[in-house]
Parts: C-alpha cells; sequence; structure tokens
C-alpha cells in the first residue's frame, strides 16, 4: 500500500501539468452541462408557456379572429336529349327541388362563398352562401358550432346540412358525380338542409362511434313551414366506423327522418291537359341506411384508391291530398281524399382513382314506386288515375359513369355521361362537362 501511494506521489511530482489540465478539462466539461442544463431548461419552460397559452385561447387559431375564406366555382357544358325544363320523377310527389340536369349548352353552376372562423374558447361560426346562375345569393348553411363541451359531445345551431343517410353533409362541390342520387332527389329535394339543432356525441372507443339527433323547424322538404311554435322536425341517427389492417377504412349507419307537411303543393294536369293543383297534408317519415368502404394500398391514397358507396331510403307519406283544378277546365272543383304511399330508394356507386390526378366512376340509382294509395281515386269522388300523371306507375333508374382529372387539391374537370329514365317512358341520354375550381383556405373534407 506504501509502495503505490509513493509511485502515485511520485508521478505527481514528475507531470504536475498533467493534473491540472485534468483539472480545467475537468472544470470545463461541468461548465458546459451546466449551460445545457440551463438550455433545456429554458426550452421545456417555453414549451409550457406554449402549452397554456394553446389552452387559454382554444380555437383562436383560425386565422386569429380572421375568418378563413373560401370561394368555389362551377360550370357545366351540357347536351341532353329531352328538355331539362320538363324534368321530373314520374310515380313520385314532387318535392320542388328535384335538380334535373344542368341547362343545354353553356351554364354558370353554383358558386360558393364560404367563412368560416373561431369566435372564442367556445364557439365556431361557419357561414356557406351559395349565389346562384340566377344572381340570386341564398344562405345554404350558417350555424355555431360548440368546441368546448366535452365528453365528445358537440352542439350545433342554426341552418345546416342534416347529419342523416352518408351524402347529405357533402356539399355539391365535393360529391363524385355532378348530380345528386335520384333517392335524394325524390324523397329529401335534392338534400336536406335545415334551421334547428343539432347534438352530436363521439363515443369514447376504439373505434369510431358516434349518435346524433336534430330538432328542426321542418320547414324542408319533405315537411313545409307551418307557422307553429314549437319543434315541427326531428332526426335521429348512428353511425359505426373502423379499420380493417392498414389499407381498409369502412363506416356505416342507420338514420331516422320525421317531419309533418300543411298544404305542401305541387302542379300537375288532368287527363285532358287542363292546370291542376294538387297539396298533401300529413306526416313523412323516412329511414336510410348507408355505407361506404374505402381502400387504399397501405393507406396511401395519393398514387391510387377505390371507393364503394351506397344507401337504401324507405320513405312513407300518410294524410290527405286535395285535388283542385279550377285553375284549369274546373271539371271537378276541389277534391279531398285520404293519401298514403309506401316507396324505396337505392343507389351504389364505386369510384377508381387508378393514377395520380385521374379517377373514373360508375353509379347505379333505382327508384320503386312501391305503393300509392289515393283515396281520391279509389273512393270514385270523381278525377281517375289519368288525372294524376306525375304518380303514374313507375319506378325510375338511371346509369351514370364519369371520369375526371384533378391536376391539383384545388381544381377539378369531369365528363360524365348518364342514361336517365325518371321520365315514365323516356330515357334521356345526358353528357356533361363540369368544371370545380377552390379558392382559398378550404377546410377537410367529409371521410
Amino acid at each position: 500500500m506504501f509502495k503505490r501511494n509513493l509511485t502515485a506521489a511520485a508521478v505527481a511530482l514528475a507531470f504536475p501539468g498533467a493534473a491540472f489540465a485534468q483539472d480545467a478539462d475537468l472544470s470545463k466539461v461541468r461548465e458546459e452541462m451546466k449551460q445545457m442544463k440551463g438550455d433545456y431548461e429554458q426550452r421545456i419552460q417555453a414549451l409550457e408557456n406554449r402549452a397554456k397559452a394553446v389552452e387559454s385561447g382554444a380555437g383562436k387559431s383560425e386565422s386569429a379572429f380572421n375568418p378563413a375564406v373560401s370561394l368555389i366555382l362551377q360550370g357545366t357544358y351540357a347536351t341532353t336529349k329531352e328538355d331539362p325544363n320538363t324534368y321530373q320523377i314520374t310515380g313520385f310527389v314532387p318535392s320542388g327541388g328535384e335538380v334535373g340536369p344542368p341547362k343545354r349548352s353553356f351554364d354558370l353552376g353554383e358558386s360558393e362563398l364560404v367563412l368560416s372562423a373561431s369566435v372564442d374558447p367556445y364557439f365556431r361560426g361557419h357561414l356557406v352562401a351559395a349565389l346562384t346562375p340566377e344572381n340570386e345569393v341564398e344562405v345554404e348553411e350558417a350555424y355555431f358550432q360548440t368546441l368546448a363541451l366535452g365528453k365528445g359531445f358537440t352542439l350545433k345551431g342554426g341552418r345546416f346540412l342534416s347529419g342523416i343517410g352518408y351524402q347529405n353533409e357533402i356539399h355539391q362541390h365535393a360529391w363524385d358525380f355532378q348530380d345528386a342520387p335520384l333517392p335524394y332527389k325524390a324523397f329529401l329535394g335534392g338534400r336536406l338542409n335545415q334551421d334547428g339543432l343539432q347534438l352530436r356525441w363521439v363515443a369514447p372507443t376504439p373505434f369510431f362511434l358516434e349518435f346524433g339527433a336534430e330538432a328542426s323547424s321542418g320547414e324542408q322538404f319533405p315537411g313545409t313551414d307551418r307557422n307553429k311554435n314549437g319543434v315541427n322536425g326531428g332526426s335521429a341517427f348512428a353511425h359505426l366506423g373502423g379499420d380493417i389492417g392498414p389499407s381498409y377504412a369502412w363506416r356505416a349507419g342507420v338514420s331516422y327522418l320525421r317531419t309533418t307537411a300543411e298544404n305542401r303543393v305541387y302542379d300537375d294536369v288532368d287527363s285532358t291537359g287542363g292546370a291542376v293543383t294538387n297539396s298533401f297534408t300529413g306526416t313523412a317519415k323516412m329511414w336510410i341506411a348507408d355505407a361506404i368502404l374505402k381502400w387504399a394500398p397501405g393507406g396511401n391514397a395519393a398514387r391510387t384508391n377505390f371507393k364503394l358507396q351506397g344507401e337504401y331510403f324507405q320513405f312513407k307519406q300518410d294524410g290527405t291530398l286535395t285535388y283542385d283544378d279550377s285553375g284549369g277546365n274546373a271539371v271537378f272543383g276541389t277534391v279531398t281524399g285520404p293519401f298514403n304511399t309506401d316507396q324505396s330508394g337505392w343507389y351504389a356507386q364505386g369510384v377508381w382513382q387508378f393514377m395520380p390526378r385521374w379517377r373514373v366512376g360508375y353509379r347505379y340509382d333505382q327508384l320503386s314506386d312501391g305503393t300509392v294509395s289515393n283515396g281520391i281515386v279509389s273512393s270514385g269522388l270523381g278525377p281517375v288515375a289519368a288525372d294524376f300523371p306525375v304518380l303514374g306507375n313507375h319506378s325510375p333508374s338511371r346509369n351514370t359513369a364519369m371520369i375526371d382529372w384533378s391536376p391539383s387539391e384545388f381544381s377539378r374537370l369531369r365528363v360524365q355521361y348518364a342514361a336517365d329514365k325518371s321520365r315514365m317512358g323516356v330515357t334521356d341520354n345526358q353528357i356533361i362537362v363540369q368544371y370545380i375550381l377552390s379558392l382559398g383556405a378550404h377546410g377537410a373534407h367529409k371521410f
């Protein structure tokens, strides 16, 4: 032990500079460690401050009180065998919103001006103003949405697209085809947007599960404005979804709608060609089942992907129908009788992006006129079935194919062909060329 200490002392006496150098290096390392510790503490503190700022100002990030603004421009060029102005869906009570093919030749489509921003940590506001080709401005959506209810709940109020079905909530410029499927036209007048309240709840499950309920004024088809206090229309929906491996995602749901109509008017002609005004008063009920399946290899949809989508509708009306030919030949005057319908419809479509920017798609629509019980005709009150040509026995169908090219995420050009059998005894061959351009900030589209 003595020899070891002696040796160490001898080395220290022989090389004093080495010992001093080691002490200096050690002090330098300690100083660098101290500086690094201080830097990390400052960074951690900065991150904590940022987190607190986000929590206290949640929802203020969307342009910091300046609304996100976007504009959607659309237009078409169309050729049709039949006159678009005489479009109808035979066998079904007209909704007044059965938008047929665009007018022949060039047509400026509906443009949309969108404003969206967070109001404060608790609410968000959203406005969609539709600019029609007729130089009119229509409020398509104008609602508030809560940001801080918590527990998976969200409340929406104002005018909004209903959450029933699948396609109803999707804006027209984001559709995979230029127009809506036949069941949407026949049973919802194209789509259902309403004034009211909507409550959604997303369950805390490892898969997607949501429930929703809506209370509304009920003035949109199949309802009417009843000028009555309280809730005049209601709907509910549930959706379930998830992933199947890394390449597949799916969602399915069921929805229910109930509303009331009072003197819901539509025009027709009698058997001699005279003008007739019919009006329905009663209740309308509808069930919708929807499903969608998406595929993208490895979850990357940039190069190629496929989407399969479909919905089934069951629509019932129960009430009275009033026949009034006083505006035409005045043969029968005003006649009222019981009126009930039990009809259905469905569509299925597939869209395949076979290479970047290019997609092809096919859709088949089918309506079943089912049971139409017209008490005016069956009771022999005067008018016969031929005096209700719009309600003739007919189950419309349509085949539609499209191809589109999207140079970027902000533009799309589409060519669509449809063999439309909405009118009885007629096949309307339609060719439509469409452009869709998006300017400015625009939110993500629905799954």
